[in-house]
């Protein structure tokens, strides 16, 4: 059966905060064209508001009704034409106080989400030319609604796939990138296929005025 429904509104308000705890110092654009990666790390924070549409009556909503954080920590290496980069991190969630239930919208709490993700890529001669596989595994998510925990909502999930990056002149790029799911235990199965134009300043002159 086929079924279509029509939202709109405002999303929830994101805003994440990063820092380098090890590796890439600030650099100007000059400085930066001719420097070398070794090893770095990371740490961020994303925070997520819930400023968006909400209507506990709608099963499909703009809003997801709570504050959520994921506070995530990242390593990257590189050797020679290889870079090697790593992400582990968990999303944290407050109470849904009115989770979609007609007539009574019910009190919603989920567990933690953990993740990882991966890249592993490969610098090629040609200037800017790289591909890379990756990959992602979650896992968590039980919710409970006004107490009862419900186990088969458990999120054990995991997607993989390859990006490619082509210089087309000295500061243009087009990147594409395809992912497929590799196991999914809860939610749904997709493809997806992803082309992008990417323009860099790095490597422009100053010029004086």
């Amino acid at each position: 059966m086929e079924r279509s429904i029509y939202r709109s509104g405002l999303l929830d308000f994101t805003a994440r905060f990063a820092v380098n705890l090890k590796g890439g110092p600030a650099m100007k654009p000059q400085q930066y064209a001719k420097w070398k990666q070794k090893m770095l790390l990371g740490a961020s924070l994303t925070v997520v508001a819930p400023t968006g549409q909400y209507d506990p009556t709608k099963l499909v909503n703009w809003s997801i009704n709570r504050w959520a954080f994921k506070p995530e920590f990242g390593y990257s290496q590189r050797w020679g034409h290889w870079v090697l980069d790593g992400y582990a991190g968990a999303w944290f969630y407050t109470t849904n106080s009115a989770y979609v239930d007609v007539p009574v919208p019910k009190r919603q709490t989920e567990a933690p989400i953990g993740s990882f993700e991966g890249h592993l890529s490969y610098d090629f001669k040609k200037q800017r030319l790289w591909a890379s596989l990756d990959g992602n595994f979650w896992w968590g998510g039980i919710t409970a609604l006004n107490g009862v925990r419900l186990p088969d909502t458990k999120q054990v999930s995991s997607r993989i796939g390859g990006t490619v990056s082509i210089p087309l002149t000295k500061h243009q790029s087009i990147k594409a990138a395809y992912s497929d799911g590799t196991y999914i235990r809860f939610g749904g199965n997709y493809q997806n296929v992803s082309v992008a134009w990417q323009y860099s300043w790095v490597g422009w002159p100053n010029r004086k005025r």
